[in-house]
Order: C-alpha cells, then sequence, then structure tokens
C-alpha cells in the first residue's frame, strides 16, 4: 500500500502538471490573441493582400448559426445574394407606389374635372358621390351643407341639406375643432352624417368645409380602416376645391 508521504507527492505532481498545463494553455491563449491582432494589424494595412493571393479566399472558413463553416467566397456569394433579392424586393415597391401615385392622379384628375363642369350642386354632388365610390373604393360618402341655403332642397340631389344649428348639435367638436377628424365616432354623430347607413359605418373620416358651408365625410365598415394616424391630403384637397366650387353652384340654385 502507498503510505500517506507517497499519496501526497503523487498529489503534488499532478497539481504541478495540471498548473503547468494551464500555463501553457494560457500562454498558448495570449499567443493566438496576439498572433491574431498581428495578422488583422498587417490586413488593414495591406488592403490589396487577398488580391494578390485568391487561391486563400477559398480556404478561409466562416461560422453559420446551424454550427457549419462556409468559405469567405460562399459567404459572400450569399450575401449578394440576399442583397440583391432586398434591392429587387425596394425596387419593386418603388414601382407599385409610382404605379399607384399614377393611378390617383388619374382618379383625381377625372374628379376634378367633374367637378368643374357641374352646373348644379346636384350634379357635383352625383360626380363626387360616383368617383368616390368607383375611383377610390369609398364605401360610405355623404356631402351636408348648411342652410338656410338659397333655391330649393330639391335641387340638391344626394347632397344632404343641415341646419347650423342642427350640426353643431350633433357634430359640435368636430366643427370646432375645423380639422379632418379620422377614426371611430360617437353613435350620434355616425347617425347625423351617414342617416340611413350610419349602422353600416365602422369608422370614418369627416372633412369640415370653410365658412360654414357643410361637412364631407366618408366611411367604411372596418374600424380600423379611417384611423387617427391615416394622412388626410388627398380629402382635405378635395374638401378645398368644395369650398370654392359649392358657393358659385348655390348662387346659381
Amino acid at each position: 500500500m502507498t503510505d500517506h508521504s507517497d499519496a501526497s507527492l503523487i498529489d503534488n505532481a499532478v497539481e504541478a502538471s495540471l498548473e503547468k498545463q494551464e500555463a501553457s494553455d494560457s500562454e498558448n491563449l495570449r499567443n493566438k490573441k496576439l498572433l491574431a491582432r498581428q495578422v488583422a494589424r498587417y490586413l488593414i494595412q495591406n488592403p490589396s493582400f487577398f488580391a494578390e493571393h485568391m487561391d486563400l479566399l477559398e480556404t478561409i472558413q466562416l461560422p453559420k448559426e446551424n454550427g457549419k463553416t462556409v468559405s469567405l467566397m460562399t459567404h459572400q456569394t450569399n450575401l449578394l445574394r440576399e442583397r440583391n433579392i432586398e434591392m429587387r424586393q425596394r425596387l419593386d415597391q418603388l414601382l407599385q407606389n409610382a404605379r399607384d401615385n399614377d393611378q390617383l392622379f388619374m382618379n383625381s384628375r377625372r374628379l376634378v374635372l367633374a367637378l368643374l363642369e357641374a352646373r348644379t350642386v346636384a350634379e357635383a354632388g352625383s360626380a363626387l358621390l360616383s368617383s368616390f365610390r368607383d375611383d377610390f373604393g369609398v364605401e360610405f360618402t355623404a356631402l351636408t351643407l348648411f342652410g338656410p341655403l338659397p333655391g330649393s332642397a330639391s335641387k340638391l340631389g344626394d347632397v344632404r341639406c343641415s341646419s347650423r344649428s342642427g350640426a353643431e348639435t350633433a357634430i359640435g367638436s368636430i366643427l370646432r375643432n375645423g380639422r379632418t377628424v379620422c377614426g371611430t365616432l360617437r353613435p350620434a354623430e355616425t347617425a347625423y352624417l351617414f342617416g340611413n347607413t350610419a349602422d353600416q359605418v365602422a369608422s370614418a373620416a369627416v372633412i369640415p368645409l370653410a365658412d360654414q358651408l357643410g361637412v364631407l365625410a366618408v366611411g367604411s365598415s372596418d374600424p380600423n380602416h379611417y384611423r387617427s394616424s391615416l394622412g388626410t391630403l388627398f380629402l382635405s384637397y378635395i374638401g378645398e376645391i368644395l369650398e370654392r366650387l359649392l358657393p358659385n353652384l348655390l348662387a346659381r340654385s
């Protein structure tokens, strides 16, 4: 049997061996880090190195997420392919946006010309409702003018007429705001603006017309269609046209 002193000698020898191995490993690690920094510094200072040693590119291995490795050339090829796909997608999106803008311009042009050609409020209202429905896909459109109006209300066609006091009671907060409002309206506001179709309207955009002329409203059965963050430039643009057009047509009534 091995006595206590022999066991201690063995333990000491093992511990010394382990310490020597750890020191060696630590030294190797420091040497590798030093060598890596030296290589990196050399490549930075000599950017044309791989251009003169193209054969080395295929020997360089890069790790992937799945644990496998690929050559630098393969990695670069895959990276360029991914960027190419991304650029094609961005280009397709830009082209689609351009086509959408062209269609929007043509529809807007057709609507504006139809409004300018209108000789009565009824014709203007009919042109507006038809364009919003057929060209712009608007589910519900309502144009309400505040009375008293000159001429007969029967000549308004699809354009609705309401007293200013009635409008103030139903949509006073919208009128006082003076800007286009988008989102879900209160039931009384929806009922006033859309009449018989109010129960089908889940979200709406409302454009008050200047000089207490009236209000233009568009609605959707989708509660998220007219969100509070929706851009209102086009609707405001149509509202400005109506503000300039309708007073002259009313004067002719």
